[in-house]
């Protein structure tokens, strides 16, 4: 009898996932926090232009330019993996694949945080 039932009849009750609302702010948080970090690293780029390596480490160096790029890499990251998780979800049909991308991203995302704030910090301590 269920097989006559219409697909919003089967659906109703289910309620949703309830991770939507979170991820959503998330994604419109570090959105905002994107577009002021990216055109201040921009500029910066910009102004070192003809900088030598000691301006260029000098410049990261500074404790505020530093914060900056390291929140810069950390967010970027996140808001990347956000948006890869969607698609993801969205457009992967089988579970094993599915699980397969999520650990892939989060892995390369870790990967990069890490290797972006080390070196970040490398350069701001002189090591």
């Amino acid at each position: 009898m269920s097989a006559f039932r219409h697909p919003l009849a089967r659906a109703r009750g289910h309620g949703s996932a309830g991770g939507g609302v979170h991820h959503w702010i998330a994604q419109r948080i570090s959105a905002v926090l994107l577009l002021i970090l990216i055109p201040w690293a921009v500029y910066a780029l910009v102004s070192l232009g003809g900088a030598t390596h000691a301006e260029a480490a000098a410049f990261v160096g500074r404790p505020w330019n530093a914060t900056g790029l390291i929140l810069l890499v950390l967010t970027l990251l996140y808001h990347a993996t956000l948006g890869l998780q969607v698609v993801i979800e969205d457009y992967v049909h089988r579970r094993a694949v599915e699980l397969t991308l999520h650990f892939a991203v989060r892995a390369l995302a870790l990967t990069g945080a890490v290797f972006g704030v080390v070196h970040i910090l490398k350069l701001t301590l002189g090591s």
